[in-house]
C-alpha cells in the first residue's frame, strides 16, 4: 500500500495527515494559524481554530469533516468541556463521528488539541 502525506512540519518529525489506502490519519491539530502562531482565546475561539484546521488538512487529502469517522480530543480544562462541546456540535450537527475526550497537560500552551480519522475510499 502507498502512503501519501500531506502538511510536513518544517520542525517537528511529523505529517499533519497520511493517507493510507482508504484511510487518513491526521496529527492532533492544536490551535495554530497557518503562520505557527497560537491563537489566542478562549475554548471556543480555540476549537473553531482547530476544526478549521482539520478541515484544512482534509481537503488537501481530498477529504472533508463528514468523512471523519473518528476523533480523540484532549483538553487542557475539563470544565472546558460543555463550551467545547457546543462548538464541536457545529462542525458535527450530522451523523457525528466516534469520539474520545480526555483532560490532559498538551505539549503547547492551548486549550484543546483534536485527532481526526477520516475514511475517504480512493477514487
Amino acid at each position: 500500500m502507498k502512503k501519501q502525506t500531506f502538511g510536513v512540519h518544517p520542525v517537528v518529525p511529523l505529517s499533519a495527515a497520511v493517507r493510507a489506502g482508504d484511510y487518513i490519519h491526521l496529527s492532533g491539530q492544536v490551535p495554530f494559524t497557518a503562520d505557527g502562531m497560537l491563537v489566542v482565546g478562549d475554548i471556543e475561539v480555540q476549537t473553531r481554530q482547530v476544526l478549521d484546521n482539520i478541515a484544512a488538512v482534509l481537503k488537501q487529502a481530498g477529504a472533508a469533516l463528514d468523512d471523519v469517522v473518528k476523533t480523540t480530543i484532549w483538553l487542557s480544562d475539563p470544565t472546558d468541556f460543555q463550551r467545547f462541546n457546543a462548538v464541536y456540535g457545529e462542525y458535527f450537527a450530522q451523523n457525528p463521528p466516534a469520539r474520545s475526550c480526555v483532560a490532559g497537560r498538551l505539549m503547547v500552551n492551548a486549550k484543546v488539541e483534536v485527532e481526526a480519522l477520516a475514511y475517504k475510499p480512493l477514487a
